[in-house]
């Protein structure tokens, strides 16, 4: 998918940790892909985020919604792509990828 392919790129560009992409089709409605990554600090996650909305809007590609920009988990709903950037302490307190592999 290309949107997914874009975001992770992006990530990439700005040194996400541990980017992983989950394929949620099968068990959720609420997306196709989830896309989870880390950051060293809260500065560190928005500026992962700002990244991505900022070159997807040179797209024309606009999130349905962000959440949590001031906190330590930002959530980026792109329909079928939902982006999860956390600090790495939120991300092992939710631990998002060990919920969806139960539920394999």
């Amino acid at each position: 998918m290309e949107l997914l392919n874009k975001i992770t790129q992006l990530l990439e560009d700005k040194k996400a940790i541990d980017l992983k992409t989950l394929d949620i089709k099968e068990k959720s409605t609420l997306a196709d892909y989830f896309v989870i990554a880390s950051g060293t600090s809260n500065t560190h996650i928005k500026a992962l985020a700002d990244n991505v909305e900022v070159e997807l809007k040179k797209e024309n590609i606009y999130p349905n919604k962000i959440e949590g920009y001031n906190t330590q988990w930002i959530l980026m709903d792109y329909g079928d792509v939902v982006v999860h950037i956390f600090t790495e302490q939120e991300r092992q307190n939710y631990d998002i990828e060990q919920l969806y592999e139960k539920n394999k």
